[in-house]
């Protein structure tokens, strides 16, 4: 199932190391076979089950670089944090590359939860999601689909999955949609 993963080993991120946390590179796979690289942030000295918080965005960025700094930073407050790749980008797998699909990026943020709930240094009960900028919608549709998620963040300008299905200001129909399609 999914595919084997070239994970980077030395530090890689556009932000400093904290020495308030533990760092390691995890995968995951999706319910679509995608094998998902995430960097997995614990509270250093950390004991017991934990709040955990999956973190992924900005929209076309890698978790080198924002979502990471959030991971990080949540985990010097305590939570075990994993800043993740969506699949197609990243060190994540999937083909194409460099695509989005609201569908598998919203099943995305349920696999990390899946992740996150299976490791014995997790709370179950206390599991939360941040989607920056435009993964802020697929946060969104995650915490509607899945009740394991107890807290979520949106912090965004707008809602990706909806410019997706509608075009920007939601100026985009299904008529407009086809006639492009027909044009190409």
């Amino acid at each position: 199932m999914g595919e084997k993963l070239n994970l980077t080993k030395e530090w890689d991120k556009v932000f400093k190391k904290s020495e308030k946390v533990d760092h390691e590179k995890v995968t995951f796979h999706n319910r679509y076979g995608i094998t998902l690289a995430a960097d997995l942030y614990v509270p250093k000295n950390a004991k017991g089950k934990l709040p955990a918080i999956a973190v992924c965005g900005p929209f076309g960025a890698v978790k080198e670089q924002s979502s990471g700094l959030y991971a990080q930073e949540m985990a010097e407050r305590g939570f075990l944090t994993i800043a993740f790749d969506p699949s197609f980008t990243g060190e994540s797998g999937g083909q194409p590359r460099y695509v989005a699909s609201p569908d598998i990026n919203t099943e995305d943020f349920c696999a990390a939860v899946d992740y996150l709930s299976c490791r014995d240094d997790v709370d179950p009960e206390k599991i939360g999601i941040i989607g920056i900028c435009g993964w802020g919608g697929m946060a969104l549709n995650a915490a509607v689909i899945d009740t394991r998620i107890k807290a979520t963040v949106a912090s965004t300008m707008y809602d990706m999955t909806r410019v997706n299905a509608k075009g920007y200001f939601d100026l985009q129909t299904a008529k407009g949609r086809a006639t492009k399609r027909r044009r190409r």
